[in-house]
């Protein structure tokens, strides 16, 4: 409690200025006002969003503040964003929503103030607490289906009473409550759905045969349709646990791995177009589905014949369609092509042109911070690969990080045989070189030219790849 209270202290002391201004609201206006700080910037701006669209790019000033009034904001659930981080704000009528922030504890040091902070600081404390909750139940998945009951419906017994603790606390919006009930009710429900397929690849028991039929009774009260949830994430990512257990093939003996992949896909496109009648939101669905299967499976006949499922129902013709992009990224990733080209920083700020990679058989491969255990694996591989391979030269490639966070990690590690580069524009390399993860490898011959774009360095046929 007293770190709560010191949060807030802050971030009015910081922002009490703004603050006055803030409460002279007319009541049958909808003015809006949203701004803050960020301690340790990554980068100058703040992004404002809604559906996943940029409403509004916002400057930090010279004290990492910022401040921004909109003379009409529509109530609703909101994003900020400072990239790489994110988070979600809800706004009533005529809030006045300040936030405070450390990038580099970003979800721990996020604390709202003024008109509007309760119910924003509820959502925050919930979503702490099912992180919390989260790690310290993952063993639940090993545990056989009555025991995981027992844990995973205690866990969601206790954020029940929270979230109607303080929703009879702070008396918030019908609008808001179904943004607060999702929080707490889709993460138990995901739960539930991810049981069989990870107690399965934890365990070896398949745990399919022995759920009762009243196990996912739940489903029966769920609105599909509901666009309100259709960016937010509890929601989103519960419909994805769904249809992949939904669309599993568990006879499936008779087919290959990538014929199952495609069967699986096609499959969850089909349920999700009989569950979901909102328009706006089967495309959020399908589109999830599809940028999943599309990054996972290379085969480029398959991935034409799951297309043709995935255009029959989606309706999201736009430019800024991103399965177009991976789609047409992954048409130009095709063996014998050459890479197209990003642009990198070396570790004295220079900018590298992947043009310029030395004519050498090559393997780059890429890494974050947030995945330490990865990072350090992958950088040990490389190791005795650049042993066994001396013709190869071995690229990594920092995703994610900041400039300043990239060399600072880089400082304490020393790494032998490795040229160390900065995607410092990681939506350009996401898009061309169709990346979504981290386990990916892309190797090229001594012309430069793509010899696998869809390597997995962990994968134990790789070195294949190198001879």
């Amino acid at each position: 409690m007293k770190i709560d209270f010191l949060k807030k202290y802050l971030c009015f002391t910081t922002i009490l200025a703004s603050l006055i201004s803030c409460n002279s609201n007319k009541e049958g206006e909808y003015v809006a006002y949203f701004g803050g700080e960020i301690i340790n910037p990554n980068n100058p701006y703040v992004l404002f969003c809604k559906d996943n669209e940029v409403i509004d790019s916002i400057k930090l000033d010279d004290n990492n503040r910022f401040f921004i009034k909109f003379d009409s904001l529509a109530p609703g659930l909101y994003s900020f964003k400072h990239e790489p981080e994110y988070q979600y704000v809800f706004f009533d009528k005529n809030d006045s929503i300040m936030v405070r922030v450390n990038s580099r504890d970003f979800d721990n040091s996020v604390a709202f103030c003024g008109r509007g902070d309760l119910k924003n600081n509820f959502l925050m404390d919930l979503y702490l607490k099912q992180e919390k909750d989260r790690n310290s139940t993952f063993d639940a998945f090993d545990y056989d289906l009555n025991k995981f009951s027992e844990t995973v419906d205690s866990s969601y017994e206790k954020m029940q009473v929270f979230y109607s603790n303080k929703k009879n606390e702070i008396k918030w919006s019908d609008e808001f409550d179904v943004i607060a009930k999702a929080a707490v009710d889709f993460n138990y429900y995901s739960k539930k759905e991810l049981y069989p397929m990870i107690h399965k690849i934890r365990t070896g028991n398949d745990a399919y045969e022995s759920i009762p039929k009243d196990f996912y009774n739940f489903r029966k009260n769920i609105d599909f349709n509901t666009e309100t949830l259709s960016s937010y994430s509890p929601f989103v990512m519960y419909l994805s646990h769904m249809l992949n257990n939904m669309g599993t093939i568990n006879y499936h003996n008779h087919f290959t791995e990538a014929d199952l992949a495609l069967k699986t896909n096609i499959n969850k496109l089909n349920i999700a177009d009989t569950l979901i009648k909102n328009e706006k939101l089967k495309n959020v669905i399908l589109n999830n589905i599809a940028f999943t299967y599309l990054l996972e499976d290379q085969n480029m006949a398959y991935n034409q014949e799951f297309l043709k499922t995935y255009h029959k129902y989606s309706t999201d013709k736009s430019q800024k369609n991103e399965i177009n992009k991976i789609g047409n990224a992954i048409q130009s990733l095709k063996v014998g092509n050459d890479l197209p080209e990003v642009e990198l920083l070396d570790a004295n700020g220079k900018v590298v042109s992947s043009k310029n990679f030395a004519a050498k058989n090559t393997v780059i491969f890429f890494w974050t911070s947030r995945a330490k255990s990865h990072f350090e694996a992958v950088h040990k591989k490389i190791v005795n690969f650049n042993k066994q391979y001396p013709n190869y030269q071995f690229i990594a490639i920092n995703l994610n990080d900041s400039e300043e966070q990239w060399k600072k990690i880089l400082s304490s590690y020393k790494f032998v045989g490795t040229t160390e580069l900065h995607a410092s524009d990681f939506e350009n390399i996401k898009y061309k070189w169709a990346i979504n993860k981290i386990h990916r490898t892309i190797i090229l011959d001594k012309n430069g030219k793509i010899k696998n774009a869809f390597a997995n360095i962990f994968d134990s046929q790789f070195e294949d790849n190198l001879k």
